[in-house]
């Protein structure tokens, strides 16, 4: 009924390593920085300006704030405050605009990488990011590394469980794994009637909450959200995530339950999202990953 147990307490960060967070919407960058604390490692903040919702969990900690579009202001940045760790954690609803991005010395050599970057979407400009950063003596890592307990495990997490006919709709719904068109997908009576969009899986769940409201899953009943990772994604960064906001909303679209791919998959704010599923009767299940997890 739980969570597998963790592989280790965490990342084993050397003396004097400093740990950077990048921190964008939702509760992921502040449990990634309670997690650093617990462990002996104040973070320091990089507040991603405009898309930050709990500033005030970040008061005790030493920050900055960066604009996306001066994201060539970050590694001196990080090179300056000494971080050695970088995590970027947390939802970031816009692109940067490449036409106002100010260019530094160090930014210009990936110009044309950022370009193609943006117009493959957010995993490729993610991916060059990563690289960028390693590449100038930065570590980046996975906040399920810096905290190991946020990442899914295999199985059922919750009192309930799927039906039948819930493991045909998880079986179809795991199609996503195949695509590179989101993370999530909703499948009903063993077939996948909506796919995630740029508005995100709280967008998806409110359409098929109104799809059934008008009718249009006339004598369909249950359903399962399935979240997992795209092909050849980004690990480090942008992991699919449920909380209790999705499991609300996925109750309201009057879905069974959601599936999501162990150990590639996070489950943030985990009592308080499994306590919801309980109260509501819906499940929470973890399916084997379809690729390796420790793939960058």
């Amino acid at each position: 009924m739980t969570r597998a147990e963790p592989a280790g307490s965490g990342l084993a960060l050397a003396p004097g390593s400093r740990v950077g967070i990048i921190a964008g919407g939702g509760s992921l960058p502040v449990e990634v920085a309670e997690g650093l604390v617990r462990q002996g490692h104040s973070p320091f903040i990089i507040l991603a300006e405009g898309e930050v919702d709990r500033e005030a969990d970040f008061a005790a900690y030493e920050q900055a704030t960066l604009a996306l579009e001066d994201i060539g202001f970050l590694l001196p940045l990080l090179k300056r405050e000494g971080i050695s760790h970088l995590v970027l954690a947390g939802e970031i609803k816009r692109r940067p605009r490449l036409a106002k991005i100010r260019p530094t010395l160090s930014l210009l050599t990936i110009i044309p990488s950022v370009a193609m970057a943006l117009a493959r979407g957010d995993d490729g400009l993610l991916k060059v990011l990563t690289r960028g950063l390693e590449r100038r003596g930065i570590t980046v890592v996975g906040a399920h590394e810096i905290v190991p307990d946020l990442a899914a495990g295999e199985g059922m997490l919750t009192k309930a469980g799927p039906k039948q006919s819930d493991w045909r709709d998880i079986e179809a719904g795991k199609v996503i794994g195949e695509l590179d068109v989101g993370q999530a997908a909703i499948a009903v009576g063993g077939r996948v009637i909506a796919l995630e969009g740029i508005e995100g899986t709280k967008g998806l769940l409110e359409r098929t909450r109104e799809l059934r409201g008008h009718g249009r899953l006339a004598g369909k009943t249950r359903g399962v959200l399935v979240k997992c990772a795209k092909p050849g994604q980004e690990l480090r960064a942008d992991l699919p995530s449920i909380g209790p906001q999705t499991v609300e909303a996925a109750h309201a679209a009057g879905l069974a339950g959601i599936a999501v791919e162990a150990g590639r998959s996070l489950i943030l704010e985990g009592p308080a999202t499994l306590a919801r599923a309980n109260a509501l009767g819906l499940f929470i299940v973890g399916f084997p990953a379809t690729e390796p997890t420790d793939g960058q």
